[in-house]
């Protein structure tokens, strides 16, 4: 079936796969290698056959999209788009995630292994001797799934002649909340745990001289992880100045690494990440490898039957998703 004759309409939403899925069954993009349209997805073929251009200084006012009924099938899936591609330019959650599982329903329960710390080290096993054993278990309670999300709320005749690079912004912006407060529910859990009994270990500075955070103060901690590696610390912007203002951050090449590229670099080698969802009073550190489980139950979701018929004025655009600890001190909090 050519791409240009395919019959676009609601029930492509409705499959149990994405609408890009979808229509990847019906126009696979395997049969376009080596001619003009190798590189673009069933979707991106879609956008052409209509000449709708959703980026650029010659992008399409909104309206493109409701040219025809078909064309119009084609809009949820670019607000989804957008939408997404916000979520990833306002990304941190891949730094602290060590594995993503997709659900179909709402009702999960992850697996857990409590090793002690004479499980931690591989003794030697005698002749005859019993193995020593790892258990993993299911753990006793479910996964909290949050569902977060925007309304759209906009009449079709108040942006019916936007083009569409200024909406995807708009969009995009929609993206980026749901970004941060996923990870806000991902700290959440890093710091209190999932409801199993498996909130981080928490220390405070030990000295009482004045000061509110030191070098040592960082070595204690990082030792604290032995035998998980911290490689990832999440601060809120009051201490991240603090951090910048330690003197071991003065050195030549860190201040010019954050000085000509923005990029934050520790003293230990931790990847630093600035946001408000950690407390001005704690340093949350993680061996992001081992730290912490995303459960998602599908994609960026997007109220179809509105958009389609134009009824933008209360369209609904979410994502269900939540968090479990994988092993409890792989995360660990420092009070400063």
């Amino acid at each position: 079936m050519a791409f240009d004759t395919i019959k676009l309409e609601k029930g492509l939403y409705t499959t149990g796969r994405s609408f890009t899925g979808a229509l990847e069954a019906l126009d696979p993009s395997e049969q376009y290698k080596g001619t003009a349209l190798e590189g673009l997805d069933a979707y991106q073929r879609q956008l052409k056959r209509f000449d709708i251009r959703v980026s650029g200084a010659g992008s399409s006012p909104v309206e493109k999209f409701f040219a025809t009924t078909d064309s119009a099938a084609l809009f949820p899936e670019y607000v989804s788009r957008a939408v997404r591609q916000g979520m990833e330019e306002a990304d941190l959650l891949s730094a602290v995630v060590a594995a993503v599982t997709e659900i179909d329903g709402l009702d999960y329960r992850s697996v857990e292994s409590v090793p002690t710390d004479a499980d931690k080290e591989l003794a030697v096993v005698a002749e005859g001797a019993s193995i020593p054993e790892t258990v993993v278990r299911t753990q006793e309670n479910l996964v909290k799934l949050r569902k977060r999300g925007r309304m759209l709320t906009a009449s079709y005749e108040a942006i019916r002649f936007q083009k569409l690079d200024l909406f995807t912004i708009t969009l995009k912006q929609i993206g980026a909340y749901i970004a941060r407060t996923q990870f806000a529910d991902a700290v959440e859990v890093l710091r209190n745990g999932d409801g199993n009994n498996n909130a981080a270990p928490t220390s405070a500075i030990a000295d009482t001289s004045g000061h509110a955070l030191a070098y040592s103060d960082l070595v204690d901690f990082w030792n604290l992880f032995s035998p998980y590696g911290m490689n990832t610390l999440i601060a809120s912007p009051a201490v991240v100045a603090m951090l910048l203002n330690l003197s071991e951050f003065k050195d030549a090449r860190a201040g010019f690494s954050f000085q000509s590229t923005g990029k934050m670099i520790t003293p230990i080698g931790a990847q630093l990440l600035r946001s408000g969802a950690a407390h001005d009073d704690e340093l949350i550190g993680l061996d992001s490898t081992c730290a912490l489980e995303m459960v998602r139950a599908g994609d960026v979701t997007t109220e179809f039957d509105k958009l389609i018929d134009r009824q933008l004025e209360r369209a609904a655009i979410t994502m269900t998703a939540g968090f479990s600890k994988i092993f409890k001190d792989a995360s660990r909090v420092l009070t400063v």
